[in-house]
């Protein structure tokens, strides 16, 4: 019984983490002051860094990432 509830604990936190990742979300924003593109994973309330671009929201960094190096904002600079 006490190993029953440990795996049932064990998978419940597996299953909430996972679901926590596939949230995530992330942004491509650009500095104010430098002009420098970073991938941030909360949208920005500061005036000092903006969404790039229409806003796109990436589900990976990776995704993100990829996408930093083709916006022609972030590569002008």
């Amino acid at each position: 019984m006490k190993n029953l509830l440990i795996c049932g604990a064990l998978a419940a936190f597996v299953l909430s983490t996972q679901a926590a990742v596939a949230d995530h979300e992330f942004y491509i924003v650009q500095d104010a002051h430098t002009k420098k593109c970073t991938v941030v994973d909360t949208k920005p309330t500061t005036t000092t860094t903006t969404v790039v671009g229409d806003g796109t929201v990436y589900k990976t960094r990776t995704e993100a990432d990829s996408a930093i190096k083709t916006t022609k904002i972030c590569t002008e600079h």
